[in-house]
């Protein structure tokens, strides 16, 4: 087991201003980050402050307004997601966040694979599984933040660490989105350090720099593109747990894999063959979690993006998906449901 290496998450509460309770709660780094990412034989039940509603998210909206609140979240997740099952057990497990989340917002869950009939805060007249492939929420639980105008203010597609979705909730209530990236926003307060290249972790199969990831012309293998950090506790268990798993690590072998840090202003040149930096493509691939695994395919097109909390399982499936080339002919979740995932 690694050792932990704790986020800077005092620094960061207290210049965002968070909640003391929060950092008091805050729970073990092998409870957010090393939990087993199977799926669960449970059922998810949801908490029962979570909305019940008759899926008029127009309607839901402008009752939340009405209500004084400053918008919408609407989460999208599966009954035995374990992902989700983390979400409830451990961030709403924390009494200031839902506090804070029922003060400011209401909740609306949508069944990623369910078939009732939704009018989403547009207008629009679909189902839940549709109306989840149009806002790409396969990597459970993802959130919706709806402002008062029915617009996305902010989207979590997958489970972030209760410090991070802290930071979430208060940049929405407060109106940050207005005025800044959510990344921008918690570079602020995390006080960032600079740290040198050693500081991340090395693996045989990641290409050295200078990093020339073109692919204007097509290359003979699909792209693999690590976004990381120095002082990064979940990085380390990316590489000191998940990859270490044989069935992870042989799949890297059939991708071209490049590791940037996502601080630094080591040249890079992209998939589209823009001659730019680490940092600047982080920020303008709005990337804010580390680590961050992007996936091109051989022409340089993004394919799918695991920019959140992965464990072995929802990493396994990912490789499976690319390599054995399911994305020419199905999305990623068709293609889980084929394979009985």
């Amino acid at each position: 087991m690694l050792a932990p290496r704790r986020p800077m998450l005092s620094m960061l509460m207290l210049m965002l201003g968070l909640a003391c309770p929060l950092a008091q709660a805050n729970p073990s780094d092998d409870a957010v980050y090393s939990f087993d990412d199977f799926p669960r034989e449970e059922v998810l039940d949801y908490p029962d402050w979570f909305k019940e509603s008759f899926l008029d998210l127009r309607a839901d909206l402008a009752e939340a307004t009405s209500g004084g609140k400053q918008g919408l979240m609407v989460y999208f997740g599966q009954k035995r997601c374990p992902y989700c099952h983390q979400l409830m057990r451990v961030n709403f497990g924390n009494a200031d966040i839902v506090e804070y989340t029922r003060r400011h917002f209401d909740l609306v869950p949508i069944d990623i694979w369910g078939t009732e009939e939704v009018t989403t805060p547009d207008g629009t007249l679909t189902t839940e599984r549709e109306w989840s492939q149009r806002e790409k929420t396969d990597f459970t639980p993802s959130i919706l933040f709806y402002d008062a105008r029915g617009e996305i203010a902010l989207a979590l597609r997958g489970y972030y660490p209760p410090y991070q979705f802290r930071a979430a909730l208060e940049f929405v209530a407060d109106g940050h989105y207005q005025r800044e990236s959510f990344r921008d926003y918690l570079a602020r307060g995390d006080n960032r350090m600079v740290f040198d290249a050693e500081d991340l972790n090395a693996e045989p199969f990641l290409s050295p720099p200078p990093h020339d990831l073109d692919r204007r012309v097509p290359a003979q293998r699909p792209l693999a593109v690590f976004f990381e950090q120095g002082d990064c506790h979940p990085c380390d268990v990316l590489h000191g747990q998940v990859l270490r798993a044989p069935a992870i690590n042989r799949h890297f072998a059939d991708f071209d894999s490049a590791q940037l840090d996502m601080w630094s202003d080591t040249p890079v040149i992209t998939p589209a063959g823009v001659r730019t930096s680490s940092r600047a493509w982080a920020a303008e691939l709005g990337l804010f979690y580390a680590p961050a695994i992007l996936f091109f395919d051989e022409g340089g097109q993004e394919l799918l993006r695991l920019d959140s909390v992965v464990g072995f399982y929802r990493l396994r499936n990912v490789l499976n998906y690319i390599v054995s080339k399911a994305y020419l002919t199905q999305d990623y979740g068709d293609w889980r449901v084929s394979r009985g995932y």
